[in-house]
């Protein structure tokens, strides 16, 4: 197993003052080839380069064999040569290792229809930097090898066939960590108001707001419908560049089957602006469910068709919207796309089905940051509710069964629910869906960048 000395994400941690400068250590590798190594490496004290350095330094290098490649980057890659586009940089990744020693990770599209996840590794420093190892590390989703910290806490990569759960994403009984949530505001030409989710603590997660950090005034809104929590603020000019931080602990415990009430369940029957009950989608579960008996036995059909008939990618327009209309038709999407087809589908045939969202805390590390938010989704059958996780199950095929019926450990809720509606609430009209910051400027939505880090904690009593 190719070793990586411990001690990465030491940037995004250190933007959130989770950690100093100065520290450090994340995935690092060694010569230029889609195998991995037995080279080891020793850590020195990390230079002050900030994520956007090794940002530009990957984009440059991309931009550089886009030209070599007449418009795409060419990757050997399984005895065949790839043609790549760049979709996204993973900036929650952007690691320094090490004096001149740099991690990225990239999504990219393949002129074969497939979607890869590169990992690369650099050298040098700002404006020199230079690539010595491409790595193909997922395709479509699914991972070619896992990272896998040893006891010396360096990292390595490992089989992803033959590791355990927690290499695929699941702590089964608790979780406990703390969670930053950071936003920072654009430039602002004139007022603007922002909505930022709020956790709260329920059957499955104990919630503390250890901290507040804003550059204004703001105050705690409500909506009805759900119970989901706001921190609102007015922002002006003088906020350009500002942060607004959220910090939490968290107690976490995996889910599984769970009693509810039937009247209360019927609620969630009722479509959604982007999760509508259409022709189409009656049509298609009555399909999916046809000669199934039971809600428990339907509701599984529908699972595996929904796993059957999407295709895990982050491309093209329209997806990550949870739509239900829209992945019908595109038959692909992010968690969002898978959660809103089932839901739908569910709903049609008479499964009361609904929405929650937050972040996926990574299993096999203890710090850092996430990618992103994570959706996931539950359904009612039989007296209890059924946690189901689509898009995770589609990823790792073998925790298919874990998946439904169970939430791992390390996750963590922002909001649940859909078409949100909050008092005072943005002019554009109820929020899709709430976990990152809502900024509304002039009556129109403006992008916030949005970082999340946890720190693994012991569990109580330890």
């Amino acid at each position: 197993m190719n070793r990586i000395p411990a001690g990465s994400r030491v940037l995004a941690l250190a933007l959130l003052g989770l950690l100093p400068l100065g520290t450090g250590s994340l995935p690092r590798a060694g010569a230029a080839t889609n195998e991995a190594s037995a080279k080891r490496y020793e850590l020195g004290p990390v230079t002050n380069i900030v994520t956007g350095d090794i940002k530009a330094g990957i984009e440059k290098h991309i931009s550089a064999e886009v030209v070599r490649g007449d418009g795409v980057m060419k990757l050997p890659f399984n005895g065949k040569e790839l043609e790549l586009e760049l979709v996204r940089v993973h900036v929650e990744y952007l690691a320094t290792l090490g004096p001149g020693r740099h991690f990225a990770c990239v999504d990219m599209a393949g002129a074969d229809g497939a979607f890869y996840d590169v990992d690369f590794f650099m050298e040098g420093d700002p404006g020199f930097m230079r690539v010595t190892e491409t790595t193909v590390h997922k395709v479509d989703g699914v991972p070619l090898y896992l990272w896998k910290q040893a006891p010396d806490k360096s990292w390595g990569r490992a089989p992803a066939d033959a590791e355990s759960k927690e290499l695929l994403g699941v702590l089964q009984g608790k979780d406990t960590f703390e969670f930053r949530y950071q936003a920072t505001l654009p430039v602002l030409p004139g007022e603007a108001r922002l909505w930022l989710p709020l956790a709260q603590s329920d059957d499955f997660q104990k919630v503390e707001v250890v901290s507040v950090t804003s550059p204004v005034p703001s105050r705690v809104l409500t909506e009805s419908a759900y119970g989901n929590k706001a921190l609102f603020m007015t922002v002006g000019p003088e906020q350009s560049g500002k942060t607004v931080e959220v910090a939490y602990r968290v107690e976490r415990r995996e889910k599984g089957p769970y009693a509810g009430d039937a009247e209360e369940a019927r609620r969630y029957l009722t479509p959604e602006s982007r999760v509508p009950l259409t022709d189409a989608i009656r049509s298609a579960a009555a399909s999916m469910v046809e000669r199934k008996q039971g809600d428990l036995m339907r509701a599984r059909a529908i699972y595996d068709r929904t796993i059957d008939d999407l295709r895990y990618r982050k491309c093209g327009e329209g997806w990550g919207e949870g739509d239900a209309v829209y992945a019908c038709s595109a038959r692909a999407g992010n968690c969002t796309d898978y959660h809103a087809y089932f839901i739908a589908h569910a709903r049609a045939a008479g499964i009361p089905a609904r929405f929650a969202i937050g972040a996926a805390i990574p299993s096999e590390r203890g710090d850092g940051g996430t990618d992103g938010y994570h959706c996931w989704a539950e359904f009612y059958a039989d007296g209890k509710w059924y946690p189901v996780d689509i898009s995770e199950a589609d990823k790792f095929s073998s925790l298919s069964m874990y998946y439904f019926g169970h939430h791992p450990a390390n996750r963590f809720e922002f909001t649940r629910g859909r078409d949100l509606v909050f008092e005072p609430g943005p002019l554009s009209g109820p929020i899709n869906f709430f976990a990152y910051p809502v900024l509304e400027l002039d009556g129109k939505p403006v992008k916030v960048q949005t970082l999340f880090a946890f720190r693994r904690l012991p569990a109580p009593g330890n």
